[in-house]
C-alpha cells in the first residue's frame, strides 16, 4: 500500500514553523510497517490544494492530510476535499452539538465561524477528536482514501494512533494490534545504548517486522522505543514483555521513566505520595529546575521554594553572610540542610556550579547536594561544552540525582556526558 503525507499551511511552506507533524506521522507509520512513499507540503491556497489532492489521488492508495481544519478563512481542507470528491459540504449535527458543549463547558459562547468545523463532505466518514474542536474525516477521491487530521500536535498524535493507524492496517488487509513502548533514559548515549541492546530482539522478529527497536535523541534524554504488532493482545504481550524486561535489566538505573511519564512528574508524584515537600537552590541553570517542576499541577502541593542566582553569596541563609559558600559538594549538602530548616520542606535539592567558558574546552563543574529526613546525598561532575549544552545537562543531572535519591539508587553512577 502506497501512502502519502500531505501537510498544509503557509507557515509550514515558508519555514516559519518547523514541520514536526510530518516527522511524527512518518515515524508512527514506519513503526507499524506502513511505508510512506511521498511527503508533500502545500500552502493555504485553493488551487494549489486542489492540484495536490488530485496528484496524490492518482499515485497513492491512502493520503494523510494534516492541517486546514480550523475555523478561519485560510482553513480550506473540508472545502477543497468536497470539491475534489465531487460532493457538497453538509453539517455534521452531532459534532456541532459537541462543539457548542465544548465552549459552554468553558463558560463561553461558540463563535459563529466555528460552525465551519462541523461542515464535512457529504458521505464522509467521521473521525473523532476527543480533545479539540477540529474533528477528522475520511473521504474517497478517485480511488484513493484521504484521511484529514488536525494540525494541533497533541490532537493529531491521538487521532493518528487511535484512529488512523488502525484504519490503514485494516486497508492493508492485516488484522493486527500494535503497541509502542517507550523508555526515557539519561546518562547513556545513543551509541552505547545501541551496543547494549543490539541483541534484545532476535533476528527472526527483527526480520519479520513484528518487533522493532529504535532510538530518538533529544539531549539530554534518549528515548528508546519498542514497537510491536501481532494478531491479538495476548500475542502482543508475548512479543513485548520479554524484550521490555531485558531492556529494563540492561539500561538499569539510567531509565528515568516510561511512556508518557516525565522525570518531573515521577519526582513530584513520589514526593506527594509520602506528603513530602521540596525546596531548591540552583545556579547557572536559569531556574530551569523550578520551571520544569512548576509546569505540573502536582507542584502546587509539593514545591515550597526555589532560589536562583549566579552568585553564591545570594544563596546563603543570612542576608549578610560572613563568607559565601564555596562551590563544593559539602557546601551543597550544608545549604540543602539549611534550606529544609528555613522553609519547612522535607526535601531539598541544591545545584552549585563553577563555569570555565574561556578555555579551548569550556566546561562546568557541578556540586549537587540533597537532604531529607533520612539523610543526605552528594554528587560532583564536570560537563564539557558551551553554556546552553551544559545548562541542559546540569538541570537534568540535578533532577536525576533527586530521582535516584528518592528511589534508593546510587546517586554517583557515572554518565556518558561527564568528564571521566
Amino acid at each position: 500500500m502506497k501512502i502519502e503525507i500531505l501537510c498544509t499551511g503557509d507557515e509550514i511552506l515558508t519555514g516559519k514553523t518547523v514541520n514536526t507533524n510530518h516527522s511524527y506521522i512518518a515515524q508512527r507509520f514506519t513503526e507499524n510497517a506502513l511505508t510512506v512513499h511521498w511527503g508533500t507540503t502545500v500552502g493555504d491556497d485553493r488551487e494549489s490544494l486542489t492540484t495536490a489532492f488530485r496528484q496524490a489521488s492518482e499515485r497513492a492508495d491512502a493520503v494523510i492530510v494534516n492541517g486546514g481544519l480550523g475555523p478561519t478563512v485560510d482553513d480550506l481542507s473540508q472545502e477543497v476535499a468536497a470539491a475534489a470528491a465531487g460532493v457538497e459540504l453538509e453539517c455534521n449535527q452531532e459534532w456541532l452539538v459537541r462543539l457548542k458543549a465544548y465552549y459552554e463547558d468553558r463558560g463561553r459562547v461558540m463563535p459563529e465561524n466555528n460552525i465551519k468545523q462541523a461542515m464535512l463532505p457529504a458521505g464522509a466518514e467521521f473521525i473523532d477528536n476527543p480533545i479539540g474542536t477540529a474533528c477528522g474525516f475520511a473521504v474517497d477521491i478517485n480511488n484513493c482514501r484521504f484521511f484529514f487530521t488536525p494540525g494541533v500536535p497533541r490532537e493529531m498524535y491521538r487521532m493518528i494512533n487511535e484512529q488512523v493507524v488502525p484504519r490503514l492496517l485494516a486497508m492493508r488487509g492485516t488484522k493486527v494490534v500494535t503497541r509502542l513502548k517507550r523508555f526515557h533514559t539519561f546518562g547513556i548515549g545513543e551509541s552505547r545504548a545501541d551496543r547494549l541492546l543490539e541483541d534484545v530482539i532476535n533476528p527472526d522478529e527483527q526480520a519479520s517486522g513484528l518487533l522493532k527497536l529504535g532510538f530518538q535523541t533529544h539531549y539530554p534524554q534518549l528515548e528508546t522505543k519498542l514497537s510491536a504488532q501481532a494478531g491479538n493482545e495476548e500475542e502482543l504481550d508475548a512479543l513485548l514483555k520479554p524484550a521490555e524486561a531485558e531492556l529494563r535489566k540492561r539500561l538499569g538505573n539510567f531509565i528515568l521513566c516510561e511512556d508518557d511519564e516525565s522525570l518531573e512528574t515521577l519526582i513530584l508524584n513520589t514526593l506527594a505520595e509520602s506528603d513530602s515537600t521540596l525546596s531548591c537552590i540552583e545556579m547557572t541553570t536559569g531556574g530551569a529546575i523550578a520551571s520544569r517542576l512548576m509546569k505540573h499541577e502536582q507542584s502546587k502541593q509539593v514545591l515550597k521554594q526555589c532560589r536562583v542566582s549566579h552568585q553564591p553569596e545570594q544563596l546563603h541563609e543570612s542576608p549578610t553572610p560572613e563568607s559565601p559558600p564555596d562551590i563544593s559538594t559539602q557546601s551543597a549538602v550544608a545549604l540543602a540542610e539549611a534550606l529544609n530548616l528555613s522553609t519547612g520542606s522535607t526535601h531539598a535539592l541544591v545545584v552549585l556550579t563553577r563555569e570555565d567558558m574561556q578555555t579551548k574546552n569550556p566546561s562546568i563543574e557541578l556540586c549537587i547536594g540533597i537532604a531529607d529526613p533520612s539523610g543526605t546525598s552528594q554528587r560532583q561532575a564536570i560537563l564539557q561544552g558551551r553554556t546552553g549544552w551544559t545548562r541542559l545537562g546540569a538541570t537534568e543531572l540535578g533532577l536525576d540525582c533527586l530521582r535516584r535519591h528518592l528511589l534508593g539508587f546510587p546517586v554517583d553512577e557515572k554518565i556518558d556526558f561527564e568528564q571521566q
